[in-house]
């Protein structure tokens, strides 16, 4: 199973960004939540600062690209083997700085990458 801090959590339902938490959870996964706003999934609080994590696998984007740079640093720092750019958070930027630190950036869907058995 593999330990995936999801950045752009959401406790609303309706966000993909939620139903990756759901699904991840369900599957086993342990998930680790950052949002821009307070709220809980699945009983986990999103965290609004950036939290000390280690043997972090997977990072997985659910934030706008504009919003990213905040979060290059932090996500370099914690050596994830993947990072997921979810569809809109595709960032070429990004992923040059991350493959330059060994860490695969992958253009795809949580969820279809779960349903799939991708993940």
């Amino acid at each position: 199973m593999k330990n995936t801090l999801i950045i752009g959590a959401s406790s609303n339902p309706s966000r993909y960004a939620y139903l990756a938490a759901q699904r991840l959870t369900a599957m086993g996964h342990s998930i680790f939540l950052l949002g821009r706003r307070k709220g809980s999934v699945l009983g986990q609080e999103i965290h609004l600062e950036k939290i000390n994590l280690s043997d972090i696998d997977t990072v997985t984007l659910y934030v706008n690209p504009s919003h990213q740079p905040e979060y290059y640093d932090y996500i370099i720092s914690l050596e994830p083997k993947r990072v997921i750019f979810n569809p809109g958070t595709e960032n070429p930027e990004f992923e040059i700085m991350l493959r330059s630190k060994n860490i695969i950036p992958v253009q795809g869907c949580t969820l279809v990458m779960l349903a799939s058995g991708q993940y």
